[in-house]
């Protein structure tokens, strides 16, 4: 692992073990609008992946959707450990990937690719050119990738992090010129997320679908 993993690593393993789940600023629930869409564009047969997937309570509720497949993917192990306690026994049903999305080698294809919000992290341009790397190679023909960024409007930092605003317009842009042909949009919604504190954050949610 690199030292700039191993820097991002520490800094979401102490986010994790500083506070309760709930406190989070990004603690959701019910894991919206990201559970609707999955199930919208993903049959419980299908095999999803979860990138950035941390603590969230989405596998938990994907299982319960009858979703076989779960993958959960994220780079801290302290968040990962947390929702596999959670899960209990059902932890078992679920894969569990502790790694750097930005230097992971995917073992195998998925269907449908979900990121809340890792990709607005990237704010180098050479994060982006690995995450999208790691997504060309990870998502089937034809899958779909979900992609959840702060919007124009959103937070400029998370968890202290600078991160970089999308609209899903600048987003397409984006996928397009780092695998250009590859990703096509089929959709995108504002999405408002009120933190734990009361505090409303804009979030927009792209969909795209990967080249045949």
């Amino acid at each position: 692992m690199s030292t700039d993993s191993t820097e991002r690593q520490a800094h979401w393993d102490a986010a994790y073990e500083g506070r309760a789940e709930e406190a989070l600023t990004w603690f959701q629930e019910r894991p919206e609008p990201s559970l609707s869409l999955i199930v919208e564009h993903a049959a419980p047969g299908a095999a999803v992946l979860d990138v950035g997937g941390g603590a969230s309570r989405l596998p938990d509720a994907l299982l319960q959707a009858g979703y076989a497949d779960v993958t959960v993917l994220d780079l801290s192990e302290v968040a990962l450990s947390a929702a596999r306690a959670r899960l209990g026994a059902g932890a078992d049903a679920v894969q569990w990937i502790c790694a750097d999305v930005t230097q992971w080698v995917p073992e195998r294809a998925y269907d449908l690719w979900h990121d809340r919000a890792v990709f607005h992290f990237l704010t180098q341009e050479a994060g982006r050119a690995a995450y999208v790397r790691a997504l060309l190679e990870a998502l089937k023909p034809g899958g779909v990738a979900i992609i959840s960024t702060f919007a124009p409007d959103g937070p400029e930092k998370c968890s202290g992090l600078p991160v970089r605003r999308y609209s899903p317009r600048t987003l397409a842009e984006t996928l397009e010129a780092l695998a250009p042909g590859a990703f096509r949009p089929i959709g995108a919604e504002a999405h408002a997320h009120e933190t734990p504190a009361g505090r409303s954050q804009s979030f927009q949610v792209s969909l795209f679908r990967r080249a045949g």
